[in-house]
């Protein structure tokens, strides 16, 4: 069986940005996951302030984490430090785009 945690990042990983065939984990968008007694807190970016999906993102977080079994409530902040870089896709989001480690 899982953890809470497997299972929050299971989850993180079915959301995407709309524009980006890519889920928000393999992104690099998330930087933390923290859960107490049923409370979760997610740290993360998005890849500009201007984007476009920049209160739908965090929603779409707070809705399927508020599914996991166990979890009461999803606090999604928004911090634009460190800055999002292409170089925080995983290799698995740079096979899917096509892109090289030095791109």
């Amino acid at each position: 069986m899982s953890s809470q945690l497997d299972q929050i990042y299971a989850e993180l990983k079915q959301v995407y940005d709309p524009e980006i065939p890519v889920n928000i984990v393999d992104l690099g968008l998330v930087y933390d996951v923290k859960c107490t007694d049923g409370a979760c807190i997610v740290t993360m970016t998005l890849t500009s302030q201007s984007c476009p999906e920049a209160k739908t993102i965090p929603e779409m977080v707070r809705r399927r984490l508020n599914t996991v079994n166990g979890v009461t409530s999803t606090e999604v902040t928004v911090v634009w430090e460190p800055v999002w870089s292409p170089q925080r896709i995983s290799e698995e989001g740079r096979k899917i785009l096509g892109i090289g480690e030095d791109e």
